[in-house]
């Protein structure tokens, strides 16, 4: 099949209005890491317990993963333009519901219906991306597209400190429907309506499957923090019905003639093994992320501008890695300069074990930037290597596999990264308990931000420092935990590369094979 034949000054507005599409994502995404902090005030924010804040995190993330494989068929019936604009409608509706949530349980139903518009959107963003761009030109428009994820990241968390500062905590919400309203004009005016000649039949078994396997795994993760355990039946039985529901999805899936999600695209050993390592690498992100916004803002006590301003190496690092990657594996091979951005990123989460409350600033920002040139070299690259392998029909399909792995791997990463702060917090909280008020003590052991509010209405500061370093703590141990989730990443890369040496076929429309040549040095 063979795409639509464009100007290339049309090829490019396309491609600047599908990376608006895409920055919005990853705008509210940072722009949420910023207001957890404030949303867990009892004060400012809905007093949110941290169970509550992994669910407003993860319900987004959860209806992410699971939709985006129907929305890629829906995409394909319909026309993706037609898809990607009704997810930036579902969008802006969903944003303006959780801007004015009145309590925890609100904001997480509206968060999920953000996740639907983003799985709307996120497929078909990457199917007329790839039907407007052909041969060299399609990678690298998806590693310039891969940039949007730079400059969200650099521009969220800035942009929800100056409207935190200045506004309620809602405002962080508002601000996507005027880049939805930008975002859609682009659409309607400029972007072809792109559809697959072969209509892929929807999948319900499939979505119903994968949602509550996902959801039931999150809730026994996301449960065990809160009673701080692993023994209780409420902890265990969803996890466990989760996997089964999983390996069902899984089974059905590769039954069916058609699938939605297709599992047989991860037993090729460079596409799946590539898929497995940006999930888990998704994973450490996620969780890092989570630990480090209640770090700033609760442990070293920054205000959510001076906050957001301190995480900008993090972005600027990952606005010039991805090119930066890019053009190194023109010279070298994908292996050669991603297996090792990986473990250096890796090595820089488990670098957070070494974080204090009066740690050095500027050493902090040095980490981060190299921990963002890290994660870039890795995401775009690899990213560009994946989707460019994928036959131009089953572009749907091939996306929203790609990006549901990755997405499912930030949903376990939330969950477990809350979990380990949980019951590691409240462990290392509870000797400071002893001869407190019962009150007290139980508003304490919720999580550090309780611990502290506590402390300044019962005039008890030192239970606020032991709240600061029991926080710590947790950060210690929790880094451990991700930095060994990131070399695993590393490894699985490393692995997958070498499965591929062949030259590519003549004439085959895919990234260039030297990107696929042996990791080894």
């Amino acid at each position: 099949m063979t795409p639509f034949t464009l100007s290339k000054s049309r090829q490019q507005l396309v491609l600047a209005v599908l990376m608006v599409c895409s920055l919005l994502i990853w705008l509210d995404n940072t722009v949420l890491s910023t207001a957890l902090e404030t949303l867990a005030d009892p004060v400012r924010g809905l007093n949110a317990g941290p169970a509550e804040l992994q669910w407003a995190t993860g319900s987004y993330t959860l209806a992410f993963a699971t939709l985006m494989f129907t929305a890629g068929a829906l995409g394909d019936r319909f026309g993706h333009r037609t898809v990607l604009a009704a997810g930036l409608v579902v969008f802006a509706a969903s944003s303006v519901w959780a801007a004015f949530a009145g309590d925890a349980g609100q904001l997480i139903a509206a968060r999920a219906a953000m996740g639907v518009g983003s799985a709307l959107i996120m497929p078909a963003d990457l199917a007329i991306l790839m039907w407007t761009f052909t041969g060299p030109a399609r990678s690298t428009a998806v590693a310039v597209s891969s940039t949007s994820a730079g400059v969200g990241m650099a521009v969220g968390p800035v942009l929800a400190g100056v409207l935190l500062g200045h506004f309620w905590w809602g405002s962080v919400f508002l601000v996507n429907v005027p880049v939805v309203a930008l975002a859609l004009i682009g659409v309607v005016l400029l972007v072809p309506d792109f559809r697959s000649p072969v209509v892929r039949p929807l999948d319900p078994a499939g979505m119903l499957l994968s949602i509550s396997g996902l959801a039931a795994l999150a809730y026994g993760l996301i449960r065990s923090g809160q009673v701080a355990s692993w023994g209780r039946t409420d902890v265990w039985a969803p996890i466990v019905v989760g996997v089964i529901l999983l390996a069902v999805f899984v089974r059905v899936e590769l039954r069916s003639e058609e699938p939605g999600f297709d599992p047989r695209l991860l037993a090729q050993r460079a596409f799946g093994g590539g898929n497995l390592a940006l999930g888990l690498l998704l994973f450490a992100i996620s969780a890092i992320t989570f630990f480090h916004a209640f770090y700033l803002q609760g442990a070293r006590g920054y205000s959510p501008v001076e906050a957001g301003l301190a995480g900008l190496p993090t972005a600027l690092g990952a606005l010039l890695g991805a090119p930066a990657g890019a053009r190194l594996v023109r010279r070298w091979s994908l292996g050669r300069v991603a297996v090792p951005a990986l473990t250096v990123a890796a090595l820089t989460m488990g670098a957070y074990g070494l974080f204090g409350p009066s740690t050095p600033l500027a050493g902090i920002e040095v980490l981060l930037l190299v921990q963002g040139l890290s994660i870039g070299m890795v995401l775009g690259p690899v990213t560009a290597a994946l989707i460019s392998a994928l036959p131009l029909e089953r572009a749907g399909a091939g996306s929203a596999v790609t990006n549901t792995v990755r997405q499912t791997g930030s949903v376990i990463g939330i969950a477990v990264g809350g979990t380990i702060m949980s019951i590691v917090y409240r462990r290392a909280i509870e000797p400071s308990l002893h001869g407190v008020p019962h009150q007290v003590r139980d508003q304490a052991r919720v999580s550090a931000e309780q611990a502290r509010h506590v402390a300044t209405t019962s005039h008890r500061p030192a239970l606020g420092y032991a709240a600061d370093d029991a926080f710590v703590h947790s950060l210690h141990v929790g880094a451990v935990w991700i930095m060994s989730v990131g070399l695993v990443a590393a490894a699985v890369l490393l692995v997958a590369l070498r499965a591929v040496r062949a030259p590519a076929a003549a004439g085959d429309e895919t990234v260039p094979a030297r990107a696929f040549e042996d990791a080894a040095p």
